[in-house]
Protein backbone atom coordinates (compact mmCIF):
# COMPACT_ATOMS: atom_id res chain seq x y z
CA UNK A 1 0.00 0.00 0.00
CA UNK A 2 2.91 2.33 0.75
CA UNK A 3 5.14 1.21 -2.12
CA UNK A 4 4.85 4.58 -3.87
CA UNK A 5 4.65 6.80 -0.79
CA UNK A 6 7.60 8.96 -1.88
CA UNK A 7 6.09 9.68 -5.28
CA UNK A 8 2.65 10.33 -3.78
CA UNK A 9 3.94 12.77 -1.15
CA UNK A 10 6.11 14.69 -3.60
CA UNK A 11 3.33 14.92 -6.20
CA UNK A 12 0.71 16.09 -3.68
CA UNK A 13 3.12 18.59 -2.13
CA UNK A 14 3.61 20.09 -5.59
CA UNK A 15 -0.04 21.15 -5.39
CA UNK A 16 0.38 22.95 -2.06
CA UNK A 17 1.52 26.30 -3.57
CA UNK A 18 -1.65 26.50 -5.67
CA UNK A 19 -3.80 25.53 -2.68
CA UNK A 20 -2.13 28.12 -0.47
CA UNK A 21 -2.39 30.80 -3.18
CA UNK A 22 -6.10 30.11 -3.63
CA UNK A 23 -6.69 30.11 0.12
CA UNK A 24 -4.75 33.33 0.77
CA UNK A 25 -6.37 35.10 -2.17
CA UNK A 26 -9.80 33.85 -1.16
CA UNK A 27 -9.28 34.97 2.43
CA UNK A 28 -8.24 38.45 1.28
CA UNK A 29 -11.35 38.83 -0.88
CA UNK A 30 -13.50 37.35 1.90
CA UNK A 31 -12.27 39.90 4.45
CA UNK A 32 -12.88 42.79 2.07
CA UNK A 33 -16.40 41.69 1.12
CA UNK A 34 -17.30 40.65 4.67
CA UNK A 35 -16.67 44.09 6.09
CA UNK A 36 -18.13 45.93 3.10
CA UNK A 37 -21.34 43.90 3.05
CA UNK A 38 -21.54 43.48 6.83
CA UNK A 39 -21.38 47.21 7.49
CA UNK A 40 -23.75 47.83 4.58
CA UNK A 41 -26.29 45.57 6.32
CA UNK A 42 -26.19 48.04 9.23
CA UNK A 43 -26.53 51.15 7.05
CA UNK A 44 -29.42 53.56 7.53
CA UNK A 45 -30.26 53.53 3.83
CA UNK A 46 -32.75 50.84 2.84
CA UNK A 47 -31.23 50.71 -0.63
CA UNK A 48 -27.75 50.00 0.72
CA UNK A 49 -29.12 47.35 3.06
CA UNK A 50 -31.14 45.86 0.20
CA UNK A 51 -28.13 45.53 -2.10
CA UNK A 52 -26.05 43.97 0.67
CA UNK A 53 -28.85 41.56 1.64
CA UNK A 54 -29.31 40.52 -2.01
CA UNK A 55 -25.59 39.72 -2.31
CA UNK A 56 -25.55 37.75 0.95
CA UNK A 57 -28.64 35.68 0.21
CA UNK A 58 -27.65 34.98 -3.40
CA UNK A 59 -24.19 33.63 -2.63
CA UNK A 60 -25.29 31.80 0.52
CA UNK A 61 -28.25 30.23 -1.25
CA UNK A 62 -26.61 28.96 -4.43
CA UNK A 63 -24.13 26.16 -5.00
CA UNK A 64 -20.45 27.05 -4.86
CA UNK A 65 -19.77 24.62 -7.71
CA UNK A 66 -22.41 26.28 -9.91
CA UNK A 67 -20.95 29.70 -9.05
CA UNK A 68 -17.52 28.47 -10.12
CA UNK A 69 -18.84 27.11 -13.43
CA UNK A 70 -20.72 30.35 -14.11
CA UNK A 71 -17.69 32.54 -13.54
CA UNK A 72 -15.23 30.28 -15.37
CA UNK A 73 -17.35 28.97 -18.27
CA UNK A 74 -20.46 31.14 -18.70
CA UNK A 75 -19.19 34.63 -17.88
CA UNK A 76 -16.38 34.57 -20.49
CA UNK A 77 -18.93 33.61 -23.15
CA UNK A 78 -21.05 36.62 -22.17
CA UNK A 79 -18.33 39.26 -21.87
CA UNK A 80 -15.69 37.81 -24.19
CA UNK A 81 -12.97 37.75 -21.53
CA UNK A 82 -11.52 34.50 -20.20
CA UNK A 83 -10.57 34.45 -16.51
CA UNK A 84 -7.56 32.34 -15.57
CA UNK A 85 -8.58 29.26 -13.52
CA UNK A 86 -6.87 30.35 -10.30
CA UNK A 87 -8.33 33.86 -10.56
CA UNK A 88 -11.81 32.46 -11.09
CA UNK A 89 -11.37 30.19 -8.10
CA UNK A 90 -10.19 32.99 -5.82
CA UNK A 91 -13.10 35.17 -6.92
CA UNK A 92 -15.67 32.45 -6.20
CA UNK A 93 -14.11 31.59 -2.83
CA UNK A 94 -14.15 35.25 -1.84
CA UNK A 95 -17.68 35.95 -3.06
CA UNK A 96 -19.12 32.84 -1.43
CA UNK A 97 -17.41 33.06 1.93
CA UNK A 98 -17.69 36.84 1.99
CA UNK A 99 -21.47 36.38 2.12
CA UNK A 100 -21.13 34.29 5.27
CA UNK A 101 -18.55 36.68 6.68
CA UNK A 102 -20.93 39.61 6.22
CA UNK A 103 -23.29 38.06 8.76
CA UNK A 104 -20.37 37.53 11.15
CA UNK A 105 -19.51 41.24 10.90
CA UNK A 106 -23.13 42.33 11.28
CA UNK A 107 -23.68 40.13 14.32
CA UNK A 108 -20.41 41.13 16.00
CA UNK A 109 -21.05 44.86 15.62
CA UNK A 110 -24.57 44.37 16.93
CA UNK A 111 -23.24 42.52 19.99
CA UNK A 112 -21.20 45.50 21.25
CA UNK A 113 -22.90 46.70 24.46
CA UNK A 114 -25.38 49.52 23.97
CA UNK A 115 -23.58 51.58 26.61
CA UNK A 116 -20.59 51.90 24.27
CA UNK A 117 -22.78 53.49 21.62
CA UNK A 118 -24.44 55.80 24.12
CA UNK A 119 -21.04 56.89 25.43
CA UNK A 120 -19.96 57.80 21.89
CA UNK A 121 -23.10 59.86 21.42
CA UNK A 122 -22.45 61.62 24.72
CA UNK A 123 -18.96 62.51 23.48
CA UNK A 124 -20.47 63.97 20.27
CA UNK A 125 -18.64 61.53 18.01
CA UNK A 126 -19.68 61.37 14.38
CA UNK A 127 -21.16 58.07 13.06
CA UNK A 128 -17.84 57.25 11.37
CA UNK A 129 -15.89 57.92 14.56
CA UNK A 130 -18.29 55.81 16.59
CA UNK A 131 -17.94 52.90 14.20
CA UNK A 132 -14.22 52.91 13.44
CA UNK A 133 -12.81 54.16 16.74
CA UNK A 134 -15.04 52.44 19.28
CA UNK A 135 -17.53 49.87 18.00
CA UNK A 136 -15.61 48.10 15.25
CA UNK A 137 -12.36 47.49 17.21
CA UNK A 138 -14.37 45.74 19.93
CA UNK A 139 -16.46 43.84 17.39
CA UNK A 140 -13.36 42.53 15.62
CA UNK A 141 -12.39 40.61 18.76
CA UNK A 142 -15.77 38.87 18.69
CA UNK A 143 -15.48 38.12 14.96
CA UNK A 144 -12.11 36.36 15.03
CA UNK A 145 -13.18 32.88 16.29
CA UNK A 146 -15.95 32.77 13.68
CA UNK A 147 -13.59 33.97 10.96
CA UNK A 148 -11.18 31.23 11.99
CA UNK A 149 -13.86 28.63 11.23
CA UNK A 150 -14.79 30.40 8.00
CA UNK A 151 -11.20 30.48 6.75
CA UNK A 152 -10.76 26.76 7.46
CA UNK A 153 -13.94 26.07 5.50
CA UNK A 154 -12.56 28.22 2.67
CA UNK A 155 -9.33 26.21 2.71
CA UNK A 156 -11.28 22.98 2.28
CA UNK A 157 -13.29 24.55 -0.54
CA UNK A 158 -10.09 25.07 -2.54
CA UNK A 159 -10.46 21.42 -3.58
CA UNK A 160 -13.32 22.53 -5.86
CA UNK A 161 -10.80 24.38 -8.01
CA UNK A 162 -9.68 21.01 -9.38
CA UNK A 163 -12.90 21.14 -11.44
CA UNK A 164 -11.44 24.02 -13.48
CA UNK A 165 -7.97 22.43 -13.77
CA UNK A 166 -6.21 24.40 -11.03
CA UNK A 167 -3.32 22.10 -10.12
CA UNK A 168 -3.82 22.17 -6.37
CA UNK A 169 -3.64 19.25 -3.93
CA UNK A 170 -6.95 17.59 -4.87
CA UNK A 171 -6.14 17.89 -8.59
CA UNK A 172 -2.78 16.21 -8.10
CA UNK A 173 -4.49 13.40 -6.22
CA UNK A 174 -6.95 12.88 -9.06
CA UNK A 175 -4.04 12.59 -11.50
CA UNK A 176 -2.29 10.00 -9.32
CA UNK A 177 -5.24 7.65 -8.86
CA UNK A 178 -5.46 6.35 -12.47
CA UNK A 179 -1.67 6.30 -12.82
CA UNK A 180 -0.98 4.29 -9.66
CA UNK A 181 -4.10 2.19 -9.58
CA UNK A 182 -6.88 1.53 -7.12
CA UNK A 183 -4.55 -0.06 -4.58
CA UNK A 184 -2.89 3.26 -3.80
CA UNK A 185 -6.14 5.21 -3.30
CA UNK A 186 -5.97 4.90 0.48
CA UNK A 187 -2.44 6.26 0.61
CA UNK A 188 -3.23 9.15 -1.74
CA UNK A 189 -6.31 10.28 0.18
CA UNK A 190 -4.58 9.77 3.53
CA UNK A 191 -1.74 12.09 2.52
CA UNK A 192 -4.27 14.62 1.22
CA UNK A 193 -6.03 14.58 4.59
CA UNK A 194 -2.76 15.23 6.40
CA UNK A 195 -1.87 18.14 4.11
CA UNK A 196 -5.23 19.85 4.61
CA UNK A 197 -5.04 19.21 8.36
CA UNK A 198 -1.60 20.83 8.63
CA UNK A 199 -2.77 23.88 6.66
CA UNK A 200 -5.88 24.17 8.83
CA UNK A 201 -3.78 24.03 12.00
CA UNK A 202 -1.57 26.83 10.65
CA UNK A 203 -4.66 28.98 10.04
CA UNK A 204 -5.91 28.29 13.57
CA UNK A 205 -2.52 29.10 15.11
CA UNK A 206 -2.33 32.38 13.19
CA UNK A 207 -5.89 33.41 14.06
CA UNK A 208 -5.39 32.69 17.76
CA UNK A 209 -2.30 34.86 17.83
CA UNK A 210 -4.23 37.63 16.10
CA UNK A 211 -7.08 37.17 18.58
CA UNK A 212 -4.73 37.58 21.52
CA UNK A 213 -3.21 40.72 19.99
CA UNK A 214 -6.63 42.21 19.17
CA UNK A 215 -7.90 41.51 22.70
CA UNK A 216 -4.92 43.30 24.19
CA UNK A 217 -5.45 46.28 21.88
CA UNK A 218 -8.94 46.90 23.26
CA UNK A 219 -7.94 46.23 26.86
CA UNK A 220 -9.50 42.78 27.18
CA UNK A 221 -7.95 39.72 28.72
CA UNK A 222 -7.39 37.14 25.98
CA UNK A 223 -9.78 34.21 25.93
CA UNK A 224 -8.40 30.87 27.19
CA UNK A 225 -7.85 29.60 23.64
CA UNK A 226 -5.86 32.73 22.77
CA UNK A 227 -3.61 32.60 25.85
CA UNK A 228 -0.21 31.03 25.60
CA UNK A 229 0.09 27.90 27.76
CA UNK A 230 1.97 28.30 31.02
CA UNK A 231 4.54 25.57 31.59
CA UNK A 232 4.75 23.93 35.04
CA UNK A 233 7.04 25.89 37.29
CA UNK A 234 7.19 28.84 34.93
CA UNK A 235 5.70 32.13 36.18
CA UNK A 236 2.78 33.42 34.11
Amino acid sequence: MFDNIGLIVSRLLSGVPATVSAAVGGIAVTILLSFAAGLALLARSRWVRGVARTYVEFFRGTSEVVQLFWIFFVLPALVGFQIVPLGAGILVLGLNHGAYGAEIVRGAVGSVPRQQYEGCVALSMSPAQRMFRVLLPQAVVEMLPSFNNLFIQLLKSTALLSLVTVQEVAFQGQVLVPNLGVGEKLTIYLVELVIYLVLAVLITFTMRRIEGWASARVGRAPTPRARRPVLPGKPS
